[in-house]
C-alpha cells in the first residue's frame, strides 16, 4: 500500500484529533505512522489502512501521543535554555560587558539611595507595575491578533518565555521586601554588592528573553524547522 495524499491528511486528522495541536509534531507523527503503515501493509496486503493505523497507535500506550508531545517539549525547552545561555555570556564579552559595567554601578548607587529613601519605594513600584501591565496587555493582544493557521511548539514556547508576565512576580517580591528590610538588608557590602549583581543579571536575562531572542525567532525557527520558512 502506497499512502495517497488523502490518506496523510487522514494522519493529520487522526494527530489532531488525540490532542497534538502543534503542526511540527503532527507532521513527525504522520511520517512515523505512514512508513509504518507502508511497511505493515507489504508484509500484510490483506491489513487494511485503519487496520494497521489502531494497530500503530496502540504501541504509544494508553497516554497515546502525550508521551511524544511531553518529550518534545522536553527537548526544545532545554534547546531555548542552551540559546539563552549562549546570548548571555555573550553580555561578559566586549563591548557588551561595558554596558553590563555601567548597569551594575547605577544600580549599586540607586540601591545606597533608596536604602536612604525608602519612600522612593513606592515610585519604583508603581513604575514598574505600570510597564510590566501595559506590556502584557499588549502582548496578549498582539498574540490573538496572529491567531496562526499552523502552531510550531518552539514558537510556542519562545512566545511563552517572552512573555513579560513571567517576570512579573520576581521584581515585585524584591522590591516588597526591600522596602520592609531597607535599613537591614544591605548591612555589608558584599550584600549590596551581591545583590546588585543578581538584578543585572536578572534584568539581562529579562532582556534576552523578551527582546533579542523575540527579534531573532524567525531566524531560530527556521533553524529547528527548513519548513518554517517555506510557510512565512
Amino acid at each position: 500500500m502506497k499512502i495517497t495524499a488523502t490518506q496523510i491528511e487522514q494522519l493529520y486528522a487522526f494527530t489532531r484529533q488525540h490532542f497534538v495541536e502543534y503542526y511540527d509534531l503532527q507532521t513527525e507523527l504522520v511520517d512515523h505512522l505512514a512508513n509504518a503503515i507502508e511497511a505493515k501493509s507489504a508484509e500484510n496486503p490483506t491489513l487494511t489502512f485503519d487496520e494497521i493505523l489502531q494497530s500503530e497507535f496502540k504501541k504509544f500506550g494508553i497516554f497515546g501521543f502525550m508521551e511524544v508531545v511531553e518529550n518534545r517539549k522536553k527537548a526544545l525547552t532545554r534547546k531555548y535554555h542552551k540559546i539563552v545561555w549562549k546570548h548571555f555570556l555573550e553580555f561578559f564579552k566586549l563591548p557588551k560587558i561595558a554596558i553590563v559595567i555601567v548597569s551594575f554601578v547605577l544600580v549599586l548607587n540607586a540601591l545606597k539611595y533608596l536604602q536612604s529613601a525608602p519612600e522612593m519605594y513606592v515610585v519604583v513600584f508603581a513604575i514598574l507595575t505600570l510597564f510590566l501591565l501595559g506590556k502584557s496587555i499588549a502582548d496578549n493582544y498582539k498574540k490573538k491578533e496572529k491567531q496562526p493557521e499552523k502552531r510550531w511548539l518552539f514558537e510556542e514556547i519562545v512566545s511563552g518565555y517572552g512573555s513579560i508576565t513571567a517576570f512579573f512576580v520576581v521584581p515585585v517580591q524584591l522590591l516588597n521586601s526591600f522596602s520592609r528590610n531597607s535599613e537591614t538588608m544591605f548591612n555589608t557590602t558584599a550584600s549590596m554588592y551581591g545583590f546588585s549583581v543578581f538584578l543585572v543579571a536578572y534584568a539581562v536575562i529579562c532582556y534576552i528573553i523578551t527582546v533579542i531572542i523575540p527579534s531573532k525567532a524567525k531566524e531560530y525557527l527556521a533553524q529547528t524547522y527548513p519548513e518554517y520558512a517555506l510557510m512565512q
